[in-house]
């Protein structure tokens, strides 16, 4: 077994097929109010804060983009289809939370997310439980790639970011792990593995099972 004393996750696209479900959302606002080639900017915001995500979009189409108004509209629809453990989770994750838990091993999660709504997912999956810290994007003051969400949860968990693995699916998230000088694991969501990615990565593995068996070996 490889010599680690804790796993860092990301949550969206990582724990959750949360990406490909607000992406729907988005594409659905897109062909409601003729919204061009939304794909492009949807993808560039994948692994950032809100307040990230909306610089990018206004970037992409302007200062006088109601962004504000459709993020809320998008959000509304996100809950109305997902709330109340609709939200489907990525294949793998209880084989390699249990594993953890068996191992003895930090389990904790660095989610851009805010708290509230990181919180609601994983009691609604049942999961929750299992995590020994949360961190999150209203908790930090930057945004990944910067790395500072994965050292304070390294720090909450008591653990050196040199021990621990960090499990992530968007370039910004595996650019903020390696920064952080954690063990970077890419399990590839909507973005697939560049270069740089397979570079930066101590591995990059299709599914969360995967990463269990490299872990393991």
């Amino acid at each position: 077994m490889k010599k680690f004393d804790a796993v860092v996750f990301d949550m969206d696209g990582v724990i959750f097929d949360s990406e490909r479900a607000t992406m729907k959302c988005w594409l659905e606002l897109a062909e409601k109010y003729d919204i061009k080639n939304i794909e492009e900017p949807y993808l560039a915001c994948t692994g950032t804060t809100a307040q990230r995500t909306k610089e990018i979009m206004l970037e992409a189409y302007g200062d006088d983009f109601p962004y504000d108004v459709y993020a809320k509209e998008a959000s509304t629809m996100y809950h109305e289809k997902y709330d109340g453990g609709r939200l489907p989770m990525k294949s793998g994750v209880h084989v390699i939370l249990d594993f953890l838990k068996y191992e003895n091993k930090k389990i904790a999660l660095a989610s851009s997310t805010r708290r509230q709504t990181v919180v609601n997912q994983l009691r609604d999956a049942g999961i929750l439980e299992y995590f020994d810290e949360i961190v999150t994007g209203d908790m930090v003051t930057k945004s990944k790639p910067d790395p500072e969400i994965f050292l304070l949860a390294c720090e909450k968990i008591g653990v050196k970011p040199e021990n621990a693995y960090a499990i992530e699916d968007s370039y910004n998230g595996i650019r903020s792990a390696s920064r952080g000088g954690l063990k970077p694991v890419m399990v590839p969501d909507l973005l697939p593995a560049t270069d740089e990615m397979k570079e930066l990565s101590e591995t990059v593995q299709d599914t969360l099972d995967k990463v269990v068996e490299y872990l393991n070996s």
